[in-house]
């Protein structure tokens, strides 16, 4: 039993002191999956058994891609809390569950066996990475448990199964974005790419891209890969420098992408890099310093959207944790909105009641973009295009399907 002293403590902390506003990854406990679960009633406080609505939340809350999962974790917390405020859903209050999968998928499909058959969640919000996302969707879906990623754009997600869903575009709609970015605005004939090969986000990116880009009668030069946590990629950049391109491709995470463009500047690469929402982070700008000026990626929100709705979550957001909410915390806000909506639409709380109910998702005026779910459970939807200047990005364009 001892070894589960820690989790317990940590639990009745939490439960004391659950009105604060949450502005640190959680606390791990040894008794959750990987040694990096976090417990927490999201939204004021725990309610007696009975009247509480218990979902269930999964994301990095450590490791290389923390700032995906506490992003995530921020918006969602705020939507729950919101919700809370006005009465909860069919008189009842929500409280989420959220374990830390440290950026790993055998973690996070620990976490997520755990809350499906020990915490009993009747909804689940994750993955960011689709890594994790595609270990998750396989527990979630034979269980009968509905799913809603914010942010895995990889399109094996959604095809685990009826239960799973997303609220964000997927792959082959962000590689196009960018294929057509790059021969129309760019004016780009011979285009470079560097992958993660360990990725499914990053393989996903670059199949499609590349695909997109020949179309449109551009060609690839050179196809390079890496592996995520990789620190020199001075060798791949040389045999893309040898091919001369006139823009290179990186579809990954921005801990690499922010090494990948500090080397490719001191090696002489001047080119515009190009990416994905993987990119969003500030501490991509950390990383990078003044190397990815120029350079451009495809998201799913900008923060200057003028839009009454876009700004009231980022003076909500900024209130509750002290910084502009990236694409991330967007996206972890409409997920559990999207959520949240349909719960209170639902028959009941059972697994087909709920999934029925998101599945009628339709014209949902989220804080990145309008929301209407297809037939595969996907979310069809804008993208924008920002540029990167000065450690900041600004609006460029948008591209619709």
């Amino acid at each position: 039993m001892r070894r589960f002293a820690p989790m317990i403590l940590a639990a009745f902390a939490l439960l004391a002191g659950a009105c604060e506003k949450k502005t640190q990854p959680a606390p791990s406990g040894q008794g959750a999956p990987g040694g990096q679960a976090a417990q927490q009633a999201a939204g004021g406080g725990t309610p007696a058994a009975g009247d509480t609505i218990v979902l269930g939340e999964v994301g990095s809350l450590t490791g290389a891609q923390a700032t995906f999962g506490v992003s995530t974790r921020n918006g969602v917390d705020l939507a729950i809390k919101e919700a809370n405020e006005a009465g909860g859903v069919k008189g009842k209050k929500l409280k989420v569950i959220v374990y830390d999968d440290q950026g790993k998928p055998e973690e996070a499909a620990q976490a997520v066996t755990r809350l499906i058959t020990q915490d009993k969640v009747v909804l689940i919000l994750g993955e960011v990475a689709s890594s994790n996302s595609l270990a998750m969707a396989e527990k979630a879906q034979a269980a009968g448990v509905p799913m809603i990623t914010p942010s895995s754009t990889n399109p094996s997600v959604t095809q685990k199964g009826e239960y799973i869903f997303r609220v964000c575009f997927i792959d082959p709609f962000q590689g196009f974005v960018m294929a057509k970015f790059a021969r129309e605005n760019l004016k780009a004939d011979r285009v470079a790419i560097l992958q993660d090969n360990k990725s499914a986000y990053s393989i996903g990116l670059t199949d499609v891209f590349t695909a997109k880009f020949k179309e449109m009668g551009g060609a690839i030069v050179t196809t390079q890969s890496y592996s995520q946590g990789d620190t020199n990629f001075r060798a791949q950049l040389t045999a893309i420098k040898k091919v001369k391109p006139q823009a290179i491709y990186v579809p990954g995470y921005y801990n690499d992408v922010g090494i990948v463009a500090r080397q490719a500047r001191e090696m002489g690469v001047t080119v515009p890099l190009m990416g994905g929402d993987g990119w969003d982070s500030e501490k991509l700008f950390e990383l990078a310093g003044n190397s990815l000026d120029g350079s451009y990626f495809s998201n799913h929100y900008s923060p200057s959207n003028p839009e009454p709705k876009v700004q009231k979550f980022i003076s909500d957001y900024k209130a509750a944790y002290g910084g502009v909410p990236d694409a991330l915390a967007a996206l972890g806000y409409d997920a559990a909105k999207v959520a949240i909506a349909a719960l209170e639409r639902a028959k009941d709380l059972s697994g087909p009641a709920v999934r029925d109910a998101i599945a009628q998702t339709k014209d949902f005026p989220g804080v990145a973009g309008t929301i209407t779910l297809d037939q595969d459970r996907n979310a069809v939807k804008s993208a924008a295009i920002l540029q990167i200047e000065n450690g900041t990005t600004k609006f460029v364009t948008t591209i619709n399907p």
